[in-house]
């Protein structure tokens, strides 16, 4: 007879982190519904990453995901200072988190966004909301923390998608919600499933 594996079949969806750096920032609830579970895109899932860990903590939690394969891409959530659009920003400086000086003397001055900012402005644009691809990068947790997680990435021709999206402060939570889950499946849909476990 055979020996038939009737357990749960793993879910080889590639993962997403998304984390809102700031926990003042509520408007973004990974659970939408009484069943407990996250959203999650069509052909991904999500992780929320809770902010309630300092920057240097988060952004060394999210490379650590990222290099132990626990997730392929990185969406990071917050708000913006300016105001009208919502802003995806497309690069992070080589600055500490207070002050002026360099974080990495050996890093790159600017390191740039791996997501694809093109494509999440277009599919943002096209539910009805005012976005752009912003260049400069906000003084802020936020863009610390981008820069940690791209700076940490190994070199390889293929990199996860790390991205950052704000949010302007007077956005209602209902448009939050959906330019996050908009931005998070343009990077879903680039990428692959998850490799089958070899055969015992």
């Amino acid at each position: 007879m055979l020996d038939i594996d009737t357990g749960p079949r793993p879910d080889r969806r590639p993962a997403i982190a998304i984390c809102a750096w700031d926990l003042s920032f509520t408007a973004w609830d990974p659970v939408e519904d009484l069943s407990g579970d996250p959203w999650n895109p069509v052909g991904a899932r999500t992780l929320p990453v809770s902010g309630d860990a300092s920057a240097e903590a988060l952004a060394a939690r999210l490379s650590a995901m990222i290099a132990g394969g626990e997730c392929g891409a990185v969406l990071l959530v917050g708000h913006t200072v300016h105001p009208g659009a919502f802003r995806l920003q497309t690069r992070a400086e080589n600055k500490r988190l207070i002050g002026t000086e360099r974080l990495d003397h050996t890093g790159p001055g600017v390191v740039r966004a791996t997501a694809p900012a093109a494509e999440i402005v277009r599919d943002l644009t096209a539910v009805g909301l005012n976005a752009v691809a912003a260049s400069d990068a906000e003084e802020d947790a936020g863009s610390y923390i981008l820069y940690r997680i791209l700076n940490d990435l190994p070199d390889g021709p293929a990199s996860p998608a790390i991205g950052l999206i704000r949010a302007p402060s007077d956005a209602p939570d209902a448009k939050i919600q959906q330019a996050v889950k908009t931005a998070a499946s343009a990077i879903a849909r680039h990428l692959a499933p998850l490799p089958r476990p070899n055969a015992a």
